[in-house]
Parts: C-alpha cells; sequence; structure tokens
C-alpha cells in the first residue's frame, strides 16, 4: 500500500542536496546520529521514574480488608 522503494528515496535524497547543499549534509547526519543514539539510549535505559503500575488483586483486597476492619471498631 505505502511503500518507499528505491526510486523514492532517491528523489528524496536529491531535492535534500537542492534544498540544504553538499556543505550541511554532514552536520544534518551528525545530528540525526546523534538523535537516533540518544533516543536508543533513553529507550533501553531504566527510568528512574516512580512506578504507577496497578496492584494485584490480592493486594488490593489486603487492603481493603484492613481499611474496612479498622473503620469497623
Amino acid at each position: 500500500m505505502f511503500g518507499i522503494g528505491i526510486p523514492e528515496l532517491v528523489i528524496i535524497l536529491v531535492i535534500i542536496l537542492i534544498i540544504f547543499g553538499t556543505g550541511k549534509l554532514p552536520e544534518i547526519g551528525g545530528a540525526l546520529g546523534k538523535g537516533i543514539r540518544n533516543f536508543r539510549k533513553a529507550s533501553h535505559d531504566k527510568p528512574d521514574e516512580i512506578d504507577v503500575t496497578p496492584e494485584s488483586e490480592s493486594d488490593s483486597a489486603a487492603a481493603n480488608h484492613d481499611t474496612t476492619s479498622k473503620t469497623s471498631s
């Protein structure tokens, strides 16, 4: 359906070459490579964020039982 083949890639590269010129292409390639490298590094590193996954059913049932027994006393 939506395939990008070799002819389409060649046309895109020619348009980029016309727009940016030969002097800027190494800078653009380097910046693109650094961006991809940083994205991969960030996606593979373990996050240092708070875990917000929901509790399992047994944990939440035990927590509900503890709170209900305290309020009924």
